[in-house]
C-alpha cells in the first residue's frame, strides 16, 4: 500500500466512518432523549388530571385544562386531553375545537396502569398518546387519554442530524485535502531521501542545502544520512588513499627484489655475488612480510568488536620488552621498564601488545648504539599513561601529528613500513584512548599511549 493511500484510509477515511458511527448513536440517543421527556411530561400531567378530575361540582369528572388561566399560554405545547365515561361516552376534550371523531373511542386500562404509544396520522406526523384508567369515588372506571405530537421533535432531530452530517461532511473534505497534502509533502520528502540513498549507494557524494528543512524526524533521518555520507565518503577517500600508498610501499621491495634476480640471473656471476643478491632479496621480502602484517592488523581493526577482558597491563609491558631485547642487546641498546605491578586494565592484551612491539620497534630503530629506552607505566586519572622515550635523533615537532598516518616517514628514505604508528593510534582509539609524541629534553623522542583503565566505552 502506497504512502498517499495509507494517509488517506488512517488519516481520513477511517475517521469519517468513526464520526459517521458515532453521529448515528448520537443521533439515536437524542431521539430516546427526548422522547423520555415526552413521556414524563405526559405522565406528569396525567398524575395531576387524575387526582383531581372529580374535584367539580357535584363530583362531575372535568378536564383541568379548559378553565386553567394559562390555557392560552400553554396551548401550543399541552398536550390534547379527552375524558370518556365508563360507558365509552366523551365527556370532554382539550382544546374545545378538537375534532371530537380523532381517535376514536379508546379501550379502557386497568385503574392506574398508564398505556404509551406511538401512533402515526394520516397526515403522518407522530404522535405520542397515554390512556389512563381512573376509579371514580362512586365507582365505575373512566378514561383519561393525553395526546401529545412528536413533530417538534422529529423536526429537532431532523436538524441535528442535518447539521452534524453537514459538519461532519465539512470536516471529511477539510480531513481528506489535509492528508492529501501531506501524502504529497512526505512522498516529496521521501523521494529525496531515495534519490540520496541511491547516490550513496552509487558512491556519489552528497551535501545538504544550507537552511533547508525543518526539525522534524525526517529532517533528522536526512541529516543523518548526509552525515554517514560525509564519513563515507571520507573513508572511501582514506582508503583508496591507504591503497595507493601501500601500492607505491609494494612496487619498491618488488622492483628491487626483481632487478636483483634479473642481474643475478643475466650473467654468470661468482657465489660471493650470488650471496649479496640473495640477502638483499631476503632484506626486502621481510620489508615485504612487515608491510603485509602491519597492513593485516590495521584491516582487522575495523572488523566487528573486540573481546575485552580485565588483566594486568604491567605483564603484557613486561612480555613486549623481554622480547624486544634480544634485538636491543644486538644493537648495544638497554630497554628498561618502570611501574606499578600489577597494573589492573580492561583491554584488548593482543592489540596492546601488537601496540607495544611497534612503539619499542620504532625506538630501537633510531636508538643510538650505547642508550636506553625508558617504558614507563604509570596511573593517571581513570586510566594508564604508557610512555616510550629513546634518546634517537628525535621527530620534529611539525611532524608529531601527522607521524601516525599511514604511510607517513619523517625522513622520506627512513627503515620501516610507516605503518607502525598507525596501528598504534588505531588501538588506542579503539580502547577509548589517544596516542601523542610530548615534548621532551634532546635528544630522543617519547610516545605517549594512554588507556582507560574501566575499558573501551560501550555505545548502543
Amino acid at each position: 500500500m502506497k504512502l498517499a493511500t495509507r494517509l488517506w484510509l488512517l488519516g481520513a477515511v477511517v475517521p469519517m466512518v468513526g464520526m459517521l458511527v458515532a453521529l448515528l448513536l448520537a443521533d439515536v440517543f437524542f431521539e430516546a432523549l427526548l422522547a423520555r421527556e415526552v413521556d414524563r411530561a405526559l405522565l406528569t400531567q396525567a398524575a395531576v388530571e387524575s387526582v383531581s378530575l372529580f374535584d367539580g361540582p357535584r363530583g362531575e369528572p372535568h378536564l383541568h385544562m379548559l378553565g386553567s388561566p394559562l390555557e392560552r399560554a400553554v396551548r401550543p405545547f399541552a398536550p390534547d386531553a379527552e375524558l370518556f365515561s365508563p360507558e365509552g361516552r366523551r365527556l370532554a376534550v382539550y382544546p374545545a375545537h378538537r375534532d371530537e371523531g380523532v381517535g376514536g373511542v379508546p379501550a379502557t386500562p386497568p385503574p392506574g396502569e398508564p398505556v404509551l404509544e406511538t401512533v402515526r396520522g394520516a397526515d403522518g406526523v407522530r404522535t405520542r398518546r397515554l390512556t389512563l384508567g381512573v376509579l371514580a369515588p362512586t365507582g365505575g372506571v373512566y378514561t383519561l387519554r393525553l395526546t401529545a405530537s412528536l413533530a417538534q421533535q422529529d423536526a429537532a432531530v431532523r436538524t441535528f442530524g442535518s447539521v452534524t452530517l453537514a459538519a461532519a461532511a465539512l470536516l471529511g473534505v477539510g480531513l481528506f485535502a489535509l492528508q492529501t497534502w501531506q501524502a504529497r509533502w512526505l512522498a516529496g520528502r521521501l523521494g529525496q531521501l531515495r534519490g540520496l540513498i541511491g547516490r550513496m549507494r552509487e558512491g556519489v557524494p552528497t551535501e545538504r542545502e544550507a537552511g533547508r528543512r525543518g526539525a522534524d524526524e525526517v529532517a533528522e533521518v536526512e541529516g543523518a544520512l548526509h552525515e554517514a555520507s560525509a564519513r563515507l565518503g571520507e573513508a572511501r577517500a582514506a582508503q583508496e588513499h591507504l591503497i595507493a600508498r601501500a601500492a607505491h610501499e609494494l612496487r619498491t621491495p618488488l622492483a628491487l627484489m626483481r632487478t636483483s634476480l634479473d642481474l643475478a640471473l643475466w650473467k654468470e656471476r661468482d657465489p660471493q655475488a650470488l650471496r649479496e643478491s640473495l640477502e638483499e632479496t631476503r632484506r626486502e621480502v621481510v620489508r615485504l612480510s612487515a608491510l603485509a602484517g602491519n597492513l593485516l592488523d590495521l584491516a582487522s581493526f575495523g572488523q566487528g568488536g573486540w573481546e575485552v577482558r580485565a588483566g594486568d597491563l604491567r605483564e603484557v609491558v613486561d612480555d613486549a620488552a623481554s622480547a624486544a631485547r634480544a634485538e636491543a642487546e644486538g644493537r648495544g641498546v638497554w630497554i628498561t621498564v618502570e611501574g606499578p605491578e600489577p597494573a589492573p586494565c580492561a583491554f584488548h592484551a593482543a592489540s596492546v601488545r601488537q601496540a607495544m612491539d611497534n612503539l619499542l620497534a620504532n625506538a630501537l630503530r633510531y636508538a643510538p648504539s650505547g642508550t636506553e629506552i625508558s617504558v614507563r607505566l604509570a596511573h593517571a586519572g581513570a586510566g594508564w599513561r604508557l610512555s616510550v622515550r629513546d634518546r634517537g635523533p628525535g621527530i620534529p615537532a611539525e611532524h608529531w601529528d601527522t607521524v601516525f598516518q599511514p604511510f607517513f616517514r619523517a625522513e622520506p628514505k627512513g627503515a620501516g613500513t610507516g605503518l607502525g604508528l598507525a596501528v598504534v593510534r588505531e588501538v588506542a582509539h579503539r580502547h577509548g584512548g589517544r596516542v601523542q609524541v610530548v615534548p621532551v629534553e634532546a635528544p630522543g623522542t617519547e610516545v605517549v599511549l594512554e588507556l582507560p583503565e574501566a575499558g573501551p566505552a560501550r555505545t548502543s
